[in-house]
């Protein structure tokens, strides 16, 4: 794992924006959307994919083009950006009802993380440690899956939460509506590093991607 690149604060647009939602009125947001994957749910089926592999996967791939959602703090509290984040996410077990963390690195290979994950998830199909893999690397952010329930709001209650700045992304059962298939997705994020602009670009990029099926075929 490579050390993340400090910012420069002193040319850092975003200082005050940060030092304002970090120290002054910590703050994070929540914001539930739901995206049209008919395309994509068409394409798995048609495919051997899991779809949950996928959607971590096209998660990730946005997080990946911004500097804004691969922002770590330093041990001074001083931000840096991670070259590249993977995903850390939840598997469950339901003969217990309790889930597992897991985390794969991220390629930009879908074939080669779908292959990677799903042998990760097969390891520890078994474990009920939550962390069997031992603690995530730093450069990790979250994911998990309500599959059993649709939603329209989503909110994480994160004590200490001015430290968190990885955002956190939690997604719901699909629901069809006017014969097109809709999943909720629930975006968390601290105000200190990314604002309504940020946030609202990752998720209509997210949308573009699962409506082009086509890298779920490679």
């Amino acid at each position: 794992m490579q050390n993340p690149a400090p910012i420069d604060l002193a040319d850092w647009p975003r200082r005050q924006h940060f030092e304002h939602y970090r120290h002054v009125v910590p703050c994070t947001y929540a914001i539930t959307v739901e995206i049209d994957v008919s395309e994509f749910v068409g394409a798995v089926r048609a495919s051997d994919r899991r779809a949950y592999v996928a959607q971590i996967w096209a998660i990730a791939s946005v997080v990946n083009r911004h500097d804004e959602f691969r922002i770590t703090l330093g041990e001074t509290g001083d931000p840096a950006v991670w070259r590249v984040v993977h995903p850390a996410f939840t598997v469950f077990h339901p003969e217990w009802e309790t889930f597992s963390c897991l985390w794969v690195p991220y390629d930009l290979d879908f074939a080669a993380f779908h292959d990677a994950a799903t042998a990760t998830i097969a390891e520890y199909a078994g474990s009920t440690e939550f962390f069997p893999q031992g603690a995530p690397p730093g450069n990790t952010f979250d994911v998990s899956s309500v599959p059993w329930t649709s939603f329209t709001g989503f909110t994480l209650n994160v004590e200490g939460g001015a430290d968190h700045v990885a955002p956190i992304f939690t997604l719901g059962r699909y629901t069809v509506r006017e014969g097109r298939t809709l999943l909720p997705l629930a975006v968390q994020v601290h105000h200190a590093v990314a604002d309504g602009f940020h946030t609202a670009r990752l998720i209509e990029e997210l949308r573009d991607l699962f409506a082009d099926g086509t890298w779920l075929r490679g």
